[in-house]
């Protein structure tokens, strides 16, 4: 049974200030705490992130919001990596971060649409009218359409009544769930994307060429290349073997996360059900396929086409091109990359069997481990010829994920456990707060000196030359503070593109009610040691000496959960609501224990205060 059965009535999807819940009255905090050292850590990690961002941006951005790099269109390094040197930012001011940190990834955000709209491509047919169109990439597949939203998807969490955001939230939407008969990506009838490269001005129904994933002529020669390319022919070389791309693929799916903006801002039905009934196609196509998701279906809705190829497409089972530097073949399966719709989907209605549809492909695949050298081995890729690219099993892939979001124990024994933040949940790694804590401050220290020492030019830069030296380094704080799983690299590759276009996945979220903004309020700090199906642990600890804070706790990161009793000094309160107001006396902390029931409120953007 649907665990949100009480709150998806017409009434409670309605907008912001409809929704059926309560804020608590103010409970007050006074028992003396001296700042633990993961607290005094914990604030310095966003004074400092919030610093270095802002010198980042200084330096890398004009005064129009403009990304300085060489401009030009192509996977590799074209619109979606300009924007994605923001990457973060959105959730450090979520957190706590500077208002500074606000403005900056706004202004770059701003920037970006008009940098790009400008840009025109000579010889690519996609982008010859502009690479941007009505604020959305023209066409591009949505590996690289997913990382280019990943600041746009996490904007709402702090401005979310921002009027420019609300519209192209619904905007965005309509070119994916049909209402935009301009963008024909969605075919309804079928349940199905037309091809696996779209945006606002439709799908691509023909093979795709390497130019079309390369762009336009030009020398790499001093240039960062991330794949290792000397000349523009092996960047073609490259893409040679990216053209099926006609038909619907699983990475489409990540389009649930624009759509789930659009359900939270406006709480409209319409959204919900786009969602939910375009992933239930899919868990339909996986039980059809022996419970592997297809990584091709055809324009009819055939499951392979009429080759029953269905490993086939760009980014599919069997997508294993040659890479012409090394001349060998890679694997570039990018399926796993579908969770996070289904994540999205589990957020929205707490059923179980968009969780259950991963458990049953990873079962599917388990059951096709084979010995090799005496090792026990499960495949990875499937091709024409049967299963193939064997590792050590078991196969585990997104296991992480799907046990953050079910917190059912026999989620958690297939999973990949092996993480200090989840060893340290199991009571197992008791330092890990101060480790990670001065581990981010170090990493932040080192990027900042390498890009101190930086001497590229606008000339000499490619759109993805900085991305792994942007300052902004959120996941301890992300793990500590929220309880929240970081979908920002997949857990498959440690070498392969970061996950884009994520939402927020978080057991509690913190706003300033006296500031009214979100993130945690000033000198506060937080850490969430226990995780369970019905509770959470966190302590809050004021470090200021003589000033009192005030904080609002969120349950969930768009008040999915609910609490429904608190545990503050060994006094048990009722509170049956997704939200409670602390008052923290200066120099004061403690451990609060909340029972909850999880998934069980439609999920919003609003903001507490929106909701009396």
């Amino acid at each position: 049974m649907n665990r949100r059965h009480f709150l998806l009535s017409a009434t409670a999807a309605a907008a912001f200030t409809a929704l059926p819940v309560t804020r608590a009255a103010a409970h007050s905090v006074a028992t003396p705490m001296t700042p633990p050292e993961w607290a005094l850590l914990q604030r310095e990690a966003l004074r400092v992130q919030s610093e270095a961002v802002e010198v980042f941006y200084n330096r890398y951005f004009d005064e129009r919001g403009y990304f300085q790099c060489f401009e030009r269109w192509g996977a590799n390094d074209g619109p979606d990596d300009a924007i994605e040197n923001c990457n973060d930012w959105p959730h450090l001011h979520a957190l706590g971060g500077s208002d500074r940190v606000l403005e900056l990834y706004s202004k770059a955000w701003e920037g970006h649409l008009k940098q790009y709209a400008e840009l025109k491509t000579i010889e690519t047919e996609i982008a010859r009218e502009g690479m941007y169109y009505r604020e959305f990439p023209v066409m591009n597949d949505w590996q690289h359409l997913s990382e280019g939203l990943s600041v746009f998807n996490l904007m709402g969490l702090s401005a979310p009544h921002d009027p420019a955001f609300q519209d192209r939230a619904r905007r965005f939407s309509g070119f994916y769930t049909g209402e935009d008969k301009t963008a024909p990506n969605y075919d309804a009838r079928r349940r199905l994307m037309r091809s696996m490269i779209n945006g606002s001005k439709g799908p691509l129904l023909r093979k795709a060429t390497a130019l079309d994933w390369a762009g336009d002529p030009f020398d790499p020669t001093g240039f960062f290349m991330e794949h290792g390319e000397t000349t523009y022919q092996q960047t073609l070389d490259h893409y040679v073997e990216y053209t099926d791309v006609v038909g619907d693929s699983p990475l489409n799916l990540q389009a649930t996360s624009l759509v789930m903006n659009a359900y939270m801002i406006s709480g409209e039905r319409k959204y919900r059900d786009w969602i939910t009934t375009y992933l239930d196609a899919w868990i339909e196509r996986a039980k059809r396929n022996n419970n592997i998701f297809p990584s091709f279906v055809d324009l009819k809705g055939r499951i392979g086409g009429p080759e029953k190829a269905w490993y086939g497409n760009v980014y599919g089972w069997g997508f294993s091109p040659v890479d012409p530097v090394s001349g060998k073949r890679e694997d570039r399966n990018r399926v796993p990359r579908a969770i996070v719709a289904f994540m999205n989907a589990y957020l929205l209605t707490g059923d179980d069997k968009y969780l259950q549809v991963w458990r049953d492909q990873t079962d599917a695949i388990n059951a096709q481990a084979k010995t090799i050298d005496g090792v026990s081995m499960v495949p990875t890729m499937f091709g024409r010829g049967g299963p193939y690219s064997y590792k050590p099993g078991p196969y585990r892939t997104n296991g992480l994920d799907i046990w953050y979001m079910s917190m059912r124990q026999s989620d958690y024994a297939r999973a990949d456990t092996n993480h200090p933040w989840v060893q340290y949940l199991g009571g197992q790694n008791s330092g890990y707060p101060v480790t990670a804590l001065r581990d981010t401050l170090e990493t932040v220290r080192k990027k900042m000196d390498t890009l101190a020492k930086d001497t590229t030019t606008k000339e000499t830069r490619l759109a993805d030359a900085l991305l792994k030296f942007n300052p902004a380094t959120v996941t301890p704080l992300l793990h500590l503070m929220c309880g929240a799983i970081h979908i920002a690299r997949p857990t498959w590759s440690k070498t392969s593109p970061p996950q884009g276009g994520a939402l927020l996945y978080a057991r509690l979220r913190y706003f300033d009610p006296v500031k009214r903004r979100a993130g945690i309020p000033e000198d506060v700090a937080a850490l969430v040691s226990e995780l369970t199906d019905t509770s959470t642990t966190v302590t809050l600890v004021n470090t200021h000496p003589f000033r009192a804070r005030t904080v609002t706790i969120q349950a969930g990161g768009y008040g999915e959960h609910q609490f429904v009793s608190m545990d503050l000094g060994g006094t048990k309160t009722a509170i049956e609501a997704n939200q409670v107001t602390l008052e923290l006396a200066p120099g004061s902390g403690a451990v609060i224990r909340f029972d909850m029931r999880r998934h069980v409120n439609a999920p919003t953007l609003s903001h507490p205060w929106d909701r009396v």
